[in-house]
């Protein structure tokens, strides 16, 4: 199983372009990491390849391995597309959450989608339940395996490998890194390359409002790929130097800002992002250098964040 070949060529080395008409008139310069122009969409091919090559080095996955993973969508999308290349059966467990985009694209890889449809009874969340079901399909599935985004450091260490070294080599010093939080793998793969080189980056972290991540307090979030309801493994303490909490209206807000201004159609938590950034303007240094991840595609969120009825039944 040769993961150096192939779609998996196309993983990494994404554009990193100025945002000067979205922020123009700040003191500041901000530049975007295009991370959805990854072949599967999003920056989560990163971590499924690295997480994939090495099992695959370490012998956990063998040419009849099943691979289990529970994903809000873009995990999912990537892992079905290296199991495809490699003839892998995958399965991934979703929730309701997950669009019915993100969900037939895993399909279209001739990935098997797991249904949760009911949240934990303890803690009225979607994710413990995800990873119960996950452990029962690794008990009925003969050599299944499964990549455990929420607690294999190979998923922080793609970030540590290559993101944050791609983003470094071309801006040279950066005083912000602005990073949406899930699973916590990028941002603390990213915060792992910078502490090892004694860059003096400040560390934004962007949360969903209703996530628990940073303590927060427990609330509805409508969109996938930012936030918690549960502190994920990957998570430490000194992971970010800042934390900005985003609502569902401002990732709309900011996705719409950057199609308006930037001609870039990206993902609720690329809005996030956007509005993290204009929360804090005020307390940016004149001349500083700030990196933005913006991590997936908009076209998922089309039935979402970019249709003007599904925002007024749901959001205004």
């Amino acid at each position: 199983m040769n993961v150096e070949e192939g779609i998996f060529r196309a993983i990494g080395g994404t554009p990193l372009i100025p945002l000067r008409r979205l922020f123009a008139g700040e003191a500041f310069e901000v530049f975007g990491k295009l991370e959805f122009m990854n072949p599967g969409g999003s920056i989560k091919d990163r971590p499924a390849l690295h997480m994939i090559r090495e099992a695959i080095g370490r012998g956990d996955l063998r040419g009849n391995s099943v691979v289990v993973e529970s994903s809000s969508g873009n995990l999912g999308i990537s892992l079905a597309q290296i199991c495809r290349y490699l003839g892998l059966r995958f399965i991934c467990v979703v929730d309701p959450r997950t669009t019915e985009q993100h969900k037939a694209i895993i399909r279209s890889f001739e990935g098997e989608i797991e249904l949760v449809t009911e949240p934990d009874a303890g803690t009225g969340e979607f994710l413990p339940a995800r990873i119960r079901r996950v452990n029962e399909l690794l008990q009925r599935i003969p050599n299944s395996y499964w990549t455990n985004q929420y607690g294999n450091p190979d998923n922080y260490l793609a970030h540590s490998r290559t993101t944050m070294p791609e983003i470094a080599g071309e801006l040279g010093r950066i005083d912000y890194l602005f990073c949406g939080v899930s699973s916590c793998g990028t941002i603390r793969g990213c915060k792992e390359y910078i502490r090892n080189v004694g860059a003096s980056t400040k560390i934004v972290a962007v949360d969903a409002a209703g996530s628990v991540i940073f303590g927060g307090e427990k609330g509805t979030r409508r969109f996938p790929g930012l936030g918690a309801g549960m502190v994920p493994a990957q998570y430490q303490p000194d992971v970010a130097d800042m934390v900005v909490h985003v609502s569902d209206e401002e990732c709309v807000a900011g996705c719409r800002e950057l199609v308006r201004y930037e001609s870039i159609l990206a993902g609720a938590s690329s809005g996030g992002v956007v509005a993290a950034i204009r929360k804090i303007a005020g307390s940016i240094p004149k001349g500083s250098v700030c990196a933005a991840i913006l991590p997936d595609r908009g076209e998922r969120y089309l039935n979402m964040v970019y249709d003007d009825n599904w925002l007024q039944a749901h959001l205004i």
